[in-house]
């Protein structure tokens, strides 16, 4: 321990964030209870006001963080819209964050197409009977429109809605956060100029 009381990290000495976030995921998937994947996106209408949601991280890699969604729901349009977003991942039972910023770009009809394919067929029917962010009048015009297409897939596969499929944020920031007494946190962030660019590593004041 130093002289002002904080700690020693091992996650200051990596040198490369998505191995990281990878060591970080697999213990948030041993300790929460629910969804350790999921997290808060944030995106930015047309006014340069924001809007906040949960979603589930459905894969990372390198080049970067996908989630899935209809393109015609509030976030899609606003993503089309800006092409930017940001993430915050909050592991509660390890007082540890993640924060993600950057550009988003769409995932290939493949990645799409496969992913759409592992969902439970209830869930594929929803996409396709759900008018996400759109006024509805009932529950039972859901109702409804998910029975009408139920019928319609009754036999064989299930394709995906054109308007959905997936966004990836290709990150020039990503900062992980760990708590520390006295609410003198550690905080490591990775920049890079690009998604393409090397990473910068810097510590942050908490």
């Amino acid at each position: 321990m130093s002289a002002n009381g904080l700690t020693g990290s091992d996650f200051t000495e990596s040198e490369e964030p998505f191995k990281l976030f990878g060591d970080w995921l697999k213990e948030a998937e041993a300790s929460e209870v629910n969804d350790p994947n999921a997290v808060a996106l944030a995106t930015v209408d047309e006014d340069g006001l924001p809007n906040v949601r949960m979603v589930l991280l459905k894969g990372f890699d390198i080049n970067g963080f996908v989630f899935y969604t209809n393109f015609e729901s509030q976030k899609g349009r606003e993503i089309l819209g800006q092409k930017k977003a940001a993430m915050c991942f909050h592991w509660k039972t390890l007082r540890r964050q993640v924060r993600v910023r950057g550009p988003v770009e769409i995932v290939t009809d493949a990645e799409a197409d496969a992913y759409f394919a592992t969902r439970a067929r209830g869930s594929r029917i929803g996409a396709w009977a759900s008018k996400q962010s759109r006024p509805l009048e009932s529950r039972f015009a859901l109702e409804k429109a998910v029975a009408e297409y139920t019928a319609r897939y009754a036999i064989g596969e299930i394709p995906r809605p054109s308007y959905w499929s997936g966004f990836r944020i290709r990150p020039t920031s990503i900062e992980f956060w760990k708590d520390q007494k006295f609410r003198l946190h550690d905080r490591i962030e990775f920049r890079r100029p690009t998604p393409e660019g090397a990473w910068d590593k810097v510590r942050m004041y908490p």
